[in-house]
């Protein structure tokens, strides 16, 4: 992270707290399942199976196929496309976010919700990448949280200027998402899906306007 510009953390705050923000919607709608931290319905999958559950596996496992998907759709743009990677992702990931909404009003439709939630915050994880490989993780923060604990034991070691902060800011940002999250839902039900999509769009025009933002 430490190479990244002070204008593209903030982008992965921004896009950090929008996926805190759909996992705490999706997961009180769904009654415990993930639809951003992929890690949870791994474990959700296999607890599942020890339990006999053929039906909580089926929806763990759908949820991490759909997260999967997104995750290859956001890689193949980001090979076609030349330019404008990062806006057209999180413009794919608005789009696929409010497929999602939007089929909770369309009778029979309703199956289409938690798997567009999961495409949706796969498609995020693209985002940032270099090289093929993912720079920032937006959707999942252990990784996060176990390098801002290197950072700051060696801050308290006397290293200076190795970003502990940046860390501390991308874990911040996905933990207060998922409180607005929760609190969202429990007021607006679906319909607090609603502000994360106007989070994408807005991450979208951000990117837009970034150094990076051509091939980045």
């Amino acid at each position: 992270m430490l190479t990244h510009t002070r204008s593209e953390i903030a982008l992965a705050s921004g896009l950090a707290w929008t996926a805190g923000y759909v996992d705490a919607v999706g997961f009180l709608h769904l009654g415990g399942y993930f639809v951003s931290f992929m890690t949870g319905n791994s474990t959700r999958a296999g607890a599942s199976v020890a339990d006999l559950s053929l039906s909580g596996f089926l929806q763990a496992f759908g949820l991490i196929a759909a997260f999967f998907l997104g995750v290859v759709a956001a890689s193949s743009l980001r090979r076609i496309l030349h330019r404008h990677r990062r806006p057209a992702i999180c413009s794919v990931s608005a789009a696929v976010l409010g497929a999602a909404w939007a089929s909770t009003a369309v009778p029979g439709a309703e199956w289409m919700l938690a798997p567009a939630l999961a495409g949706s915050m796969g498609l995020l994880n693209a985002v940032f990448e270099r090289g093929g490989e993912v720079s920032i993780g937006i959707t999942y923060m252990t990784g996060t949280l176990v390098k801002l604990g290197q950072k700051v034991t060696a801050a308290l070691f006397g290293e200076r200027g190795n970003g502990w902060h940046r860390y501390l800011l991308l874990w911040s940002a996905l933990t207060l998402g998922s409180l607005c999250g929760g609190a969202g839902y429990l007021l607006l039900g679906l319909t607090a899906l609603g502000p994360a999509i106007v989070a994408l769009t807005a991450a979208a025009a951000a990117s837009w306007g970034h150094p990076g933002h051509l091939h980045g």
